[in-house]
């Protein structure tokens, strides 16, 4: 996109001051983007970001504990949210202007903006860290998501800050476009839903504004291009629809998206940190009411990843091992990484964490192996395209220039024949707490894996699937070459 037509957008036709007797100051302003450019803040945008709710984002980090691994993620839920808010705001009246008989009026550019804005309102500590792992141990059963905090802190920041400019209708609709929906709401236009949580096909202005800002961030380069799909998309029967010949940047975009889940978002390194990090906020929890935050907006508010440092300045006994932890972290003294099985689709319900878990892994222990349960963390790690084991593009319609009003969809063998047979993975891992004793689990868990594979029946004429071991990351017996720089780097 051009940044200045970005920034001329807004601006009073000069003919309109000209003629004007009595004006009023535009409250609206621009900020610099990194990754959009000049963005303009408009009034109602300004009412919301300027509040103790929203500000609360700059202390969240987007890419959680990745930012331990990757010194360049360190941007936050602020900007993000900002950025998608321009999108949400772009997409919505681009299709206003190249489609005026959908009659897209200005209430929905806005809410439609402001629930691109509101969106992540809800994240907790370290984002996904929070709903996912930290709340189902520590309140088990709750039914929580950072969905549902978003709209437990919109409501407490519209009445906090007594935002009258959203009436009752304004408020349920923003919250509808935020959860997202595939399903009719009375009243308002579907396609309006594809927009910022699209859970149709996962092409939303979300995705389009993650994905570029962490690559961004990270160093990692990508080819895909969102301002074209903004630009080759129009409403077909009530849903977005993109020009066909966009067909394999969307599949750039889905491939992204998996490449920074592979490579970033999993590394395996910042999966140790967050394990530390939910050890010791489950240690806290009892003192610090951590989890009480999620039924309490007020609280909810101050709760940040600075939580790490509640939990450093805090003088209880109690918390003395989640100090401990969170010391260890500042040393690089992290759990570790034992061993990694990519599941064969066949054998993914068996390696679940019902089967392989770490008192199973206990199972296999030798007469001189002292690990014990507590020592052993394993993690179950899921990644695909956006739509699990489909082919996301198969969601996805398209039309032609030839038809603009007839949507289809396109196989993948008419986009490119180089693609993928599968489009999700299901990765085995296993974390130790005690660094000293990854070889001994590692070697149990083989032989857990072993037995496992040879439970496998098998059927006549072929082989059984089964788990295999990666060679190159088998633990030697001895001292390993990181043991021995840990021990110069200790100096």
């Amino acid at each position: 996109m051009n940044p200045h037509s970005m920034f001329r957008r807004g601006f009073t036709d000069l003919d309109d001051l000209a003629g004007a007797t009595d004006l009023t100051l535009d409250r609206s302003t621009y900020i610099n983007d990194p990754i959009h450019g000049y963005i303009q803040l408009s009034e109602d945008m300004l009412q919301i970001i300027d509040t103790p709710q929203f500000q609360r984002l700059r202390n969240l980090k987007q890419m959680g504990t990745s930012y331990f691994v990757f010194p360049g993620g360190s941007h936050n839920r602020f900007e993000h949210c900002i950025g998608t808010a321009f999108l949400a705001g772009e997409v919505a009246q681009g299709l206003a202007q190249r489609q005026p008989e959908l009659a897209i009026s200005k209430r929905d550019i806005r809410c439609v903006t402001l629930a691109g804005l509101c969106h992540d309102l809800g994240h907790g500590p370290f984002s996904h860290v929070f709903d996912n792992e930290f709340i189902p141990r520590a309140r088990p059963g709750a039914q929580w998501s950072h969905e549902m905090g978003s709209e437990m802190m919109l409501h407490h920041l519209i009445d906090e800050n007594a935002i009258d400019t959203l009436d009752a209708c304004d408020v349920a609709f923003i919250k509808q476009l935020i959860r997202g929906t595939s399903r009719p709401v009375g009243g308002e236009k579907m396609f309006l839903f594809d927009i910022v949580a699209n859970k149709r096909n996962g092409v939303d202005v979300d995705r389009f504004d993650y994905v570029q800002r962490d690559c961004y961030n990270v160093g990692v380069r990508t080819s895909y291009d969102f301002s074209r799909l903004m630009l080759n998309s129009r409403v077909i029967g009530d849903e977005i629809c993109y020009n066909q010949k966009e067909a394999f940047n969307l599949t750039e975009m889905f491939h992204t998206r998996y490449s920074l889940h592979k490579r970033v978002y999993s590394h395996r390194a910042a999966k140790a940190i967050e394990f530390m990090i939910v050890d010791a906020m489950l240690i806290a929890d009892p003192v610090l009411h951590i989890s009480h935050a999620i039924t309490d907006p007020r609280r909810y508010q101050t709760l940040t990843d600075n939580v790490v440092h509640d939990i450093e300045r805090s003088t209880e006994p109690e918390l003395q091992a989640a100090r401990n932890l969170i010391a260890r972290i500042h040393i690089r003294d992290t759990y570790k990484f034992v061993d990694e099985y990519i599941l064969p689709p066949d054998l993914a319900a068996m390696a679940s964490g019902h089967v392989v878990n770490a008192a199973a892994v206990v199972g296999f222990r030798t007469p001189n192996d002292d690990f014990t349960e507590h020592d052993v963390l394993i993690d179950i790690c899921r990644i695909n395209y956006g739509q699990g084991s489909d082919n996301p593009i198969d969601h996805v319609r398209f039309y032609s220039k030839y038809s603009v009003d007839e949507k289809y969809r396109i196989d993948h063998e008419m986009i490119s024949l180089c693609v993928p047979e599968k489009y999700e993975e299901r990765i085995l891992r296993i974390y130790t707490r005690t660094p000293g004793r990854r070889g001994q689990i590692q070697r149990a868990a083989r032989r857990l894996i072993d037995k496992l594979n040879r439970s496998v029946p098998s059927s006549p004429g072929s082989s059984p699937p089964s788990i295999t071991p990666n060679r190159g990351l088998t633990i030697p017996d001895g001292p390993t070459l990181a043991d021995s720089k840990r021990r110069r780097l200790r100096f």
